[in-house]
């Protein structure tokens, strides 16, 4: 039997007959949740747990550090932020979730988007080595950043 409409929150997502939807939604979509979510997608910064908490703290003041490791756990499992992860240094979280690549400043250490068209990577490495399973390919550039460039050349 087809769904007819699917409730996520206080909000109703009509379907049509004859089709069936499947809602991602987040477990609970709580005030700290949303203001954690909020808080990563309005950035560009790709920030750590610290910085977020800080940020989250406005919105929602009597949030717990805990609170906000939780919620981001929660948003990474779910798919709703991915983690960069580099060692020697703490993980950051990234909102954008359109395919992407990044670019680390050398100098400064600061993380940006980069939207580039590149070869599928992954094509010629199944075709040598049938025996694997690749799913994806994480691709890092490193160089300066505009104000380090900037900088640099004065």
């Amino acid at each position: 039997m087809p769904i007819l409409s699917k409730s996520l929150g206080n909000v109703v997502f009509p379907v049509p007959r004859g089709y069936t939807v499947i809602v991602m939604a987040i477990k609970r979509l709580t005030r700290q949740r949303k203001a954690v979510l909020e808080v990563i997608r309005d950035t560009d910064d790709h920030p750590d747990a610290a910085w977020i908490y800080q940020e989250v703290r406005r919105i929602v003041p009597s949030i717990s550090l805990g609170t906000v490791y939780r919620t981001l756990d929660t948003l990474t499992e779910e798919g709703y932020v991915h983690l960069l992860v580099r060692a020697g240094e703490a993980i950051r979280y990234d909102g954008n979730l359109h395919r992407h690549y990044h670019m680390i400043c050398s100098h400064c250490g600061r993380i940006m988007d980069v939207d580039a068209p590149l070869p599928d990577l992954l094509a010629p490495l199944r075709a040598m080595h049938p025996e694997l399973e690749f799913h994806a390919a994480h691709i890092e550039f490193e160089g300066l950043c505009v104000d380090c460039k900037q900088a640099l050349s004065s």
